[in-house]
């Protein structure tokens, strides 16, 4: 499972006072943990950035590029003009992975600027399954959405090869169903566009939640979606129980959640704790129990 960090972040307040007095000390700082932590990405997200985005944008990657010139970027903010400001600036790392536009929306007015530029720019792209309604209802709404914008893709030239697929994340304390929906959605993009890849952004499942709940969840659904084919997720690098589980080194507790995924129940009393927590979560998620913020307690 490949990991985006995603706490370059505007809504960060020690981040986002960086963005705005132009200080380079906490961004690169927070670059060079992020590398130190395994990310595979770095996420810089400006959120809308609509006053100064245009010169905040690449001012920012020339910065995070001089600490961390070796790890590819995703451009996160919904300012067009500031993703195609740092697009002409970046610099390609040593690899040769391409960088990421974080995200383009299902909607026309977006994706008819954006797909060209990531073309021109030879850009991956986050897909992201928005539509002119919002929200997708369920999976098939999610699956026509994808077919329509990535059939716009192929047709300006990119190949499915490069693109990340957002099916979107939703809490599972207000929208339970949605998760569901989410890993249902997943299991169907090898067969509408065989090669392209999957993300998102993996904490909005525990939004909501105390914090003290937030890792287990994250974890859980991580593990989830990575069963039914999620290549990577936007995370927090600061969760080193997540890392550890994405780079494959907690066989464990993905045999457990992989296990009961498969219709294989659990004496979860029977259980040590850690794993009696992530085999309660694994019920909350798929609906077999009820969410609550005490439902590690049940």
């Amino acid at each position: 499972m490949l990991l985006i960090g995603e706490s370059l972040n505007v809504i960060s307040k020690k981040i986002g006072r960086a963005f705005k007095e132009r200080d380079p000390k906490p961004i690169q700082e927070e670059a060079l943990f992020q590398k130190s932590k395994g990310m595979d990405y770095i996420d810089i997200n400006l959120g809308p950035a609509k006053k100064d985005g245009v010169e905040l944008m690449p001012w920012v990657v020339q910065v995070v590029q001089d600490v961390v010139p070796d790890i590819p970027l995703a451009l996160d903010t919904s300012n067009i003009d500031a993703i195609e400001a740092s697009l002409k600036v970046i610099k390609q790392v040593p690899s040769g992975t391409p960088h990421i536009i974080n995200s383009i929306m299902c909607r026309p007015e977006r994706y008819e600027r954006m797909v060209p530029m990531a073309a021109q720019y030879n850009a991956d792209f986050i897909a992201l399954m928005w539509g002119p309604e919002g929200l997708p209802r369920d999976e098939n709404e999610r699956a026509a959405l994808c077919v329509e914008l990535v059939y716009f893709a192929n047709e300006a030239g990119i190949p499915n090869e490069k693109i990340w697929i957002d099916g979107i994340v939703t809490p599972v304390n207000i929208q339970q169903p949605q998760a569901i929906s989410l890993m249902e959605f997943q299991k169907m993009i090898p067969d509408m566009c065989p090669g392209a890849k999957s993300t998102c952004g993996l904490s909005n499942i525990s939004n909501g939640p105390p914090d003290h709940l937030r890792p287990i969840m994250n974890q859980t659904y991580m593990v989830m979606l990575q069963k039914c084919g999620m290549h990577s997720v936007i995370s927090d690098p600061r969760d080193d129980q997540l890392t550890a589980i994405a780079k494959g080194k907690r066989p464990d507790i993905v045999d457990l959640i992989y296990g009961m995924m498969d219709g294989n129940t659990p004496n979860i009393a029977s259980l040590p704790k850690e794993m009696q927590d992530y085999a309660k979560t694994v019920n909350v998620i798929l609906g077999k129990s009820l969410y609550s913020d005490s439902w590690l307690e049940v």
